[in-house]
C-alpha cells in the first residue's frame, strides 16, 4: 500500500488556463523533449521550482574555435563597414565587380562561421 501523502505535499489545488490547439501541442512536445511525464510536472517545475541550470563545460577546442570565429566575424564587420561607408559617402555610387567579390567572400566566410557554430551546438544539444 502506498504511504499516505502529508497535507503539505498534497496536490489538491487546481489552476486552469486556456490554450489554443497549437499552444497545447507545442507544450506537449516541450514536455516530452525535456523528459517530463505530465504537463502538470512540467508546469510545476517551470513555475514554482528554482530555475534549472545546465552547466556546459567548454573544451579547449571549442574555446579556440570561438576565438577564431570572433576574429573572423570582426573582419567581416570591418569589411561591411568599409562598403557601407563608400555607399553612404557617394550618393550615386554603383556597385563594382570588386564590391560584388567582397560581398561573395563575406557570404562565404559567414557560412563557414555558421557551419562551425552549428557543429558545436549539435555537440551540446544532439538532435
Amino acid at each position: 500500500m502506498r504511504p499516505k501523502t502529508s497535507d503539505t505535499d498534497k496536490l489538491d489545488k487546481l489552476i486552469c488556463i486556456r490554450l489554443s490547439g497549437l499552444e497545447k501541442r507545442l507544450l506537449l512536445q516541450r514536455c516530452k523533449k525535456e523528459g517530463y511525464r505530465t504537463i502538470s510536472d512540467f508546469c510545476r517545475a517551470k513555475l514554482v521550482r528554482k530555475r534549472e541550470i545546465k552547466k556546459v563545460e567548454a573544451s579547449k577546442e571549442f574555446m579556440e574555435a570561438a576565438q577564431k570565429l570572433d576574429y573572423e566575424l570582426n573582419r567581416i564587420g570591418v569589411n561591411l563597414n568599409q562598403v557601407s561607408k563608400r555607399l553612404n559617402t557617394h550618393p550615386v555610387y554603383q556597385f563594382s565587380n570588386a564590391d560584388r567579390k567582397v560581398f561573395l567572400q563575406l557570404l562565404s566566410e559567414l557560412k563557414n562561421c555558421f557551419a562551425t557554430l552549428q557543429h558545436y551546438l549539435d555537440q551540446i544539444e544532439p538532435k
